[in-house]
C-alpha cells in the first residue's frame, strides 16, 4: 500500500537556469531547487498511521509501517514552474496561458500550474490548451500576435 499527497505551492520552491554551469552545447543548465516542508511530512506521517490502521481493521497482523519518501519530481505531477498570474513581476504566463514578455507563446503543460492537489492533472491540461488555442486564434485575427 502506498499513499500519494501534495506538495503545496510553495513561492520558495522554484526552478532556475544557471548561466554558471553549462551543458555540453554552452547551454545554462536547469537547477531545481525545492524540497519538501512540514506540511509534506506531517501528512507522510498521516498516512503511514491511516495505512496501518486500515489493514490491521481489514484483519491483518504485525503490520510494519514502511516509508520511503523519495525525491520532489518522482511523483511526475509536480507543477508551477512557469505559473500563471496577473503580476510579470511573480508570475511566467497571464491568465490565458501565454508569456507575459512574449505574446505569441502559450505554455499548457503543468508548469502553470502551482498545484494539481494529488489527482492526474492531464484533463486539466487539456482544457486549459483548448482555452490556450481559442485565445491565440482570436488574438491572431485581430494582429495582436
Amino acid at each position: 500500500m502506498s499513499g500519494f499527497g501534495e506538495v503545496l505551492p510553495y513561492e520558495d520552491n522554484r526552478m532556475y537556469l544557471d548561466y554558471e554551469k553549462l551543458d555540453k552545447w554552452g547551454l545554462p543548465t536547469v537547477t531545481f531547487d525545492a524540497e519538501f516542508k512540514e506540511n509534506e511530512w506531517n501528512m507522510r506521517e498521516d498516512m503511514k498511521e491511516q495505512a496501518v490502521a486500515m489493514l490491521e481493521k481489514a484483519g491483518f497482523k504485525d503490520v510494519t509501517p514502511y516509508d520511503n519518501p523519495g525525491a520532489l519530481g518522482l511523483g511526475i505531477h509536480e507543477m508551477g514552474t512557469a505559473r500563471m498570474g496577473r503580476d510579470p513581476k511573480t508570475s511566467v504566463l497571464n491568465g490565458y496561458n501565454q508569456v507575459h514578455a512574449v505574446k505569441n507563446v502559450y505554455v499548457t503543460d503543468g508548469s502553470f500550474m502551482t498545484s494539481a492537489s494529488c489527482v492526474n492533472p492531464s484533463l486539466t491540461y487539456m482544457a486549459f490548451t483548448a482555452r490556450a488555442a481559442d485565445h491565440a486564434v482570436k488574438e491572431l485575427k485581430k494582429g495582436n500576435i
